[in-house]
């Protein structure tokens, strides 16, 4: 089992950056794909941003690209979200979550270790 530690959420104006982190402790964090998710208030956990093990692939929502950069550091088991000109429905919960296996997937019950989340609140 991976332990996720999600940081850098907060309060931005619309057009406005935040830059995600997710530290990953326990097996070996460069084996597996890594991706971001959100949840919205009374709306279901969407799928974000995803990236394979190595950081040579990755996928995103229609909704977040060109704005949205996921990357990750194997060297220091985190993965990232750059997160610019944002939007006020970017707000949400965003997790990372661990990938069962080492290529990118969007379906979320492929993702077997969560973090706890951090609040993204972006104001109009």
């Amino acid at each position: 089992q991976v332990q996720l530690v999600e940081s850098g959420g907060g309060l931005v104006q619309a057009g406005g950056s935040l830059r995600l982190s997710c530290a990953a402790s326990g097996r070996t964090f460069s084996s597996y794909a890594m991706g971001w998710f959100r949840q919205a208030p009374g709306k279901e956990r969407e799928f974000v941003a995803a990236i394979n093990w190595s950081g040579g692939s990755t996928d995103y929502a229609d909704s977040v690209k060109g704005r949205f950069t996921i990357s990750r550091d194997n060297a220091k088991n985190t993965v990232y979200l750059q997160m610019n000109s944002l939007k006020p429905e970017d707000t949400a919960v965003y997790y990372c979550a661990r990938g069962r296996l080492h290529t990118v997937v969007v379906r979320s019950t492929w993702y077997d270790d969560w973090g706890q989340g951090t609040q993204v609140t972006v104001s109009s």
